[in-house]
């Protein structure tokens, strides 16, 4: 459960976590008009970092552009930002790994369903970095409800409201007695997670569905890319069938809350020997290497 830490950056101050609220009659409460983006903090003997800042601000403008928000961008520049970040890091001093969410919430009163020219609250606060899957080898279970297509809410915008979609598949699978689901889209197609990308090997070739299926374009997604090609690993981006990941040698997710974590079986079928295959190990690694700033992409950012 994300239950922030002390300190709140809300509205234009830092103030107690108690203290920021939004009023049950806000756009932002009665439909989930909201768009978020989630990055990890890291805390080390020389200091603090945060992973690709300036993605996931982008993210942030790029979410309000399709929704329809149109004050952010105006109100906020990637500077103020950074030093906004640096202040609730500051505020509540972390001495380990946490997770930093920021949020812009349309808090205009009982507006109707409309979003243009409405006010805006930005939220950033900290909670503990747990991640919301098992890393240890989780299992799946397809779900019964299909992936929000992008003509109906746009995956690549990181909607609160269309967030229920997930629980809904989330909480079939626990109900089930799995660890996670795998989202389909309407022609049945591989999708995603509820809440992370998703990842197969087979044949020595890393594949992952591409971004006009329904995805999430997860800024981890990008990473593990971009490590995968830097090892030399064959990528493929494009549709993936549902039986291709019972066939695979290794299936994976990543994402800022889930990591990068194996899976070891899909509706009831074993994924390889059921044990983490060397590329996600490898790719794990690297992956860690990069978020504590061991990798030289200019991916981090001093706190």
């Amino acid at each position: 459960m994300a239950i922030p830490h002390g300190k709140v950056f809300f509205g234009n101050s830092i103030v107690d976590a108690q203290d920021a609220t939004l009023g049950v009659a806000t756009s932002a409460v009665l439909y989930g008009l909201s768009v978020y983006t989630v990055f990890p903090v890291q805390v080390s003997a020389e200091g603090r970092t945060a992973f690709r800042l300036s993605d996931h601000y982008q993210r942030l403008v790029e979410s309000c552009k399709i929704i329809g928000i149109d004050t952010f961008a105006t109100q906020w520049t990637f500077e103020r930002f950074v030093e906004v970040v640096r202040e609730v890091v500051a505020a509540n001093a972390p001495d380990r790994e946490v997770y930093a969410r920021a949020t812009v919430h349309v808090d205009e009163s009982i507006p109707g369903t409309r979003v243009r020219g409405l006010s805006t609250t930005v939220s950033i606060f900290l909670y503990d970095a747990v991640p919301i899957v098992p890393q240890d080898g989780m299992r799946l279970k397809t779900s019964v409800w299909r992936r929000i297509p992008d003509n109906a809410i746009p995956s690549r915008a990181k909607v609160n409201g269309a967030y229920v979609n997930s629980v809904l598949a989330k909480q079939d699978a626990i109900d089930s007695g799995f660890d996670d689901c795998i989202f389909l889209d309407i022609n049945g197609h591989v999708c995603e997670l509820s809440a992370a990308n998703i990842f197969l090997v087979r044949g020595g070739v890393l594949i992952t569905p591409d971004v006009t299926s329904d995805i999430l374009d997860g800024i981890n997604r990008r990473t593990i890319l971009t490590l995968a090609r830097e090892e030399g690993i064959t990528v493929q981006e494009r549709t993936v069938d549902l039986t291709e990941l019972y066939i695979a040698d290794e299936v994976f997710v990543c994402g800022t809350s889930a990591g990068v974590a194996p899976v070891h079986e899909i509706d009831g079928r074993a994924v390889g020997e059921r044990r983490t295959g060397a590329t996600t190990s490898t790719l794990h690694k690297r992956h860690q290497a990069a978020l504590t700033g061991d990798e030289v992409h200019g991916w981090v950012t001093v706190l």
